[in-house]
């Protein structure tokens, strides 16, 4: 039996979940602020607890790799690490932006804005997630309908006239925790968004896919894909 665990902590819905022969046998979610560093192995623990199998017993680790939240990334890599270490597990990686682009896949055509015109899924032409970069910077990528990426993943600031291009060709899916703000400015009638975080749950056919192609990473030296680097400041709140 091939169980694989999953860790999506890239934003601020902190998630993982236990992939047990390609089907989800468990997933567990939390909303709360800054809570990804208490959580995500309590949520490991309980899942491998109720399906009655240990570290052991599992085939791989799955983490997202971003881009996203630096303190999520970090917490997702260090907890995925720790477990492949002390069970001497491989590692895989899956990228935040595949995450939604297969949540929006996998989603019912209920949960879109201007649903009337979309029926299925498979009427949009692109899909592109959205990772929030503050003020109006987005982090992403532009894929197709089957979930296959067309551009570089890069950090844009989105105005009215963005993705212009491929909103005239059809239906287009905004998702991710982006998708509301974007909304705002990008009003062509192609465009549909589902404002959400990506979900460990939406991480099993690429996270199954890398691991039957064996893309193992080395557990040592891997590092998030973090796309721009993390900037310290210093509060201007005074102390004394």
């Amino acid at each position: 039996m091939e169980n694989i665990i999953l860790i999506e902590t890239s934003t601020a819905l902190c998630s993982a979940a236990l992939l047990q022969d390609g089907r989800i046998a468990s997933y567990k979610e939390s909303k709360e602020p800054k809570a990804h560093a208490s959580l995500t192995a309590v949520f490991i623990e309980e899942f491998l607890r109720e399906n009655n199998i240990g570290i052991n017993d599992c085939s791989a680790v799955c983490v997202s790799m971003g881009p996203g939240s630096y303190t999520g990334l970090r917490v997702g890599v260090s907890t995925a690490k720790g477990l492949c270490f002390g069970g001497n597990l491989p590692l895989i990686a899956v990228g935040t932006l595949d995450t939604l682009v297969w949540q929006a896949i996998g989603s019912l055509p209920a949960t879109v804005e201007n649903q009337d015109t979309v029926e299925t899924a498979g009427e949009w032409k692109y899909i592109i997630p959205m990772i929030d970069a503050r003020r109006m910077e987005v982090y992403t990528a532009i894929f197709n309908k089957d979930g296959k990426q067309m551009s570089e993943t890069e950090p844009k600031i989105i105005d009215g006239n963005s993705f212009a291009e491929q909103l005239s060709e059809g239906a287009v899916l905004f998702i991710g925790d982006a998708a509301e703000k974007c909304s705002k400015v990008i009003t062509h009638p192609n465009a549909h968004f589902i404002q959400c975080c990506p979900k460990a749950s939406a991480m099993a056919i690429p996270a199954m896919a890398e691991y039957r192609e064996k893309h193992f990473r080395d557990v040592a030296y891997f590092e998030p894909f973090y796309l721009k680097e993390f900037v310290a400041t210093v509060s201007k709140k005074k102390l004394f």
